[in-house]
């Protein structure tokens, strides 16, 4: 709902409140007397305007609806002397003080200078001492209870916003990572197709057969592009870490880069969906940017457990390129691992080193780590 749709709803309800304006009309019809009721109906319309601006003010400046709140006291000073129902229009200022004043301390304190102030006029007009505790009983009451009802409104309106806007981070979240996949699918199957196109070009004359059958890789990687754009835009999931692997060696045996992957010495260590992901998307990445950048000959992978609780995936290459900043498939990279907690550096004096350690989450595999 919006808040021009709260503000409206608000409104409406607001003249229902105007049922309590009767106990105005006691006095006269008690009493009857042609002066009480035209001074009743003179105040009542005065109170109709001072209400109007008051509702009307919902939503816009907050002054005019705390100088509404202060002319609807003064009504009732200037009415409970000489009919009691006045003292309405007190109940009325302590109902809409709370819903205007943020401190609760401050409302607490007005609440106090108001029932002074009606107990004082009370014994300067000779008023009955009931009708004077009466009517501060209720000033009160009435006013303390709307202190919690106003609390209770402003933390629905805090957990609105907050519900908006993580909603709204969520969706930007969403994009970003969209962003971050597509560029790290479509980034390494792009590099492959052109390795392997610029390879058919160049054996099309002194190897047809095996032109052919490279130009069927591009196809056949064409077609898995499309069907990891598909899997990223629905949500990405690894095929899995040893899957990205095998795919690696075969893009860097067709950039002529020859790959060397060191198992873990206690075998392979238990990753969970989300850390087997990151560790494939990272393999990717690290992959692409060696054919495309490094100029590399040897690249050298491994996965290990370090004595301080993590999972370290190094990658290192023999290239020559210096990175000088990160690209849109680093700072991925690096978004992702830190956003698990994880440690991300790269460094590129001979050769680039990249070194991504996520913790280790599943206390079997921290104790292994530790042995």
């Amino acid at each position: 709902m919006s808040d021009v749709d709260t503000i409206s709803r608000q409104q409406r309800r607001a003249w229902l409140w105007l049922a309590y304006s009767s106990f105005l009309f006691i006095d006269p019809i008690v009493q009857p007397s042609l002066r009480l009721w035209l001074g009743t109906l003179v105040v009542f319309t005065i109170f109709l305007g001072v209400f109007t601006v008051y509702v009307r003010a919902a939503g816009g400046v907050r002054s005019t609806r705390f100088w509404m709140i202060a002319a609807t006291f003064v009504l009732g000073l200037v009415t409970f002397p000489w009919n009691t129902g006045g003292s309405t229009f007190f109940v009325y200022t302590a109902a809409l003080l709370p819903f205007g004043i943020v401190s609760v301390r401050r409302v607490l304190l007005l609440f106090l200078a108001e029932a002074v102030l009606v107990a004082g006029e009370g014994y300067l007009f000779h008023i009955s001492w009931p009708n004077i505790v009466i009517a501060v009983f209720l000033l009160l009451t009435i006013g303390c209870g709307n202190i919690f009802f106003a609390e209770q409104r402003r933390a629905d309106c805090k957990l609105r916003l907050a519900e908006e806007r993580n909603a709204s981070l969520a969706a930007v979240a969403e994009r970003e990572r969209i962003a971050r996949d597509l560029h790290d699918v479509l980034g390494h199957t792009l590099s492959v197709i052109v390795l392997k196109a610029e390879l058919a070009r160049r054996l099309m004359e002194q190897d047809p057969q095996r032109a052919a059958q490279e130009i069927a890789d591009v196809e056949s990687t064409a077609r898995t592009a499309l069907a990891e754009v598909r899997e990223t835009i629905g949500g990405y999931r690894s095929q899995g870490l040893a899957a990205e692997l095998e795919h690696a060696r075969r893009t860097l045996d067709a950039g002529g880069v020859a790959l060397t992957w060191k198992a873990p010495a206690m075998g392979s260590p238990t990753l969970s969906a989300t850390e087997e992901t990151v560790l494939s998307l990272s393999v990717r990445e690290a992959v692409t940017n060696i054919v495309r950048h490094a100029e590399a000959t040897r690249c050298t992978m491994s996965l290990a457990t370090t004595s301080d609780g993590f999972y370290a995936l190094l990658v290192e290459d023999n290239g020559r390129h210096i990175v000088q900043r990160e690209g849109n498939g680093l700072r991925g990279m690096r978004e992702r691992v830190h956003g698990l907690g994880g440690r991300f550096s790269v460094r590129s004096e001979h050769g680039t080193r990249l070194l991504i350690e996520l913790p280790i989450t599943s206390a079997q595999a921290r104790q292994r780590a530790t042995v």
